[in-house]
């Protein structure tokens, strides 16, 4: 097997997957509490 050598690997893809979920999960937080706004306006 190869030596392992810190830092030599393209991560360019991982990087590309975590900022999508991050930017889903921002999404799905501001929208959810944007619902819960909604909820206590309309005394759901």
């Amino acid at each position: 097997m190869a030596e392992h050598e810190h830092g030599k690997m393209d991560i360019t893809e991982q990087q590309k997957t975590f900022a999508g979920f991050i930017r889903m999960a921002v999404w799905v937080s501001v929208l959810s509490i944007l619902v819960l706004i909604f909820m206590a306006l309309v005394n759901a």
